[in-house]
């Protein structure tokens, strides 16, 4: 079993920057990927970022050039730093963490980008 602990979100005007990072517990040996998907009020969740155990990573296209996914890979923890963020940045992001074939999920943080 693999229990996943996010943190960092809040409220933010537009323009500025979050840092979420989630860390993972348990049975993390066999961890491969790591990231981020969000999900909004009456929208279905989206990938936002990974990272591989290996350092590759993958963005979705609405965040690239301005997220930053990274990680520990001997700590399992990855961090997802958010630059000029935007109102439809605002959902609840999810750290997950797959495992042969399971994929943990972390509680959600709320991210809400106003004025």
């Amino acid at each position: 079993q693999v229990q996943l602990e996010d943190s960092g979100g809040g409220l933010v005007q537009p323009g500025e920057s979050l840092r979420l990072s989630c860390a993972a517990s348990g049975s993390i040996f066999s961890i491969y990927l790591m990231g981020w998907y969000r999900q909004a009020p009456g929208k279905q969740r989206e990938l936002v970022a990974s990272i591989t155990s290996g350092g590759d990573t993958n963005y979705a296209g609405s965040v690239k050039g301005r997220f930053i996914v990274s990680g520990d890979n001997a700590k399992k923890t990855v961090y997802l730093q958010m630059n000029s963020l935007k109102p439809e940045d605002t959902a609840v992001y999810y750290c997950h963490a797959d495992q042969s074939t399971r994929r943990y999920w972390g509680q959600g943080i709320q991210v809400t980008v106003s004025s």
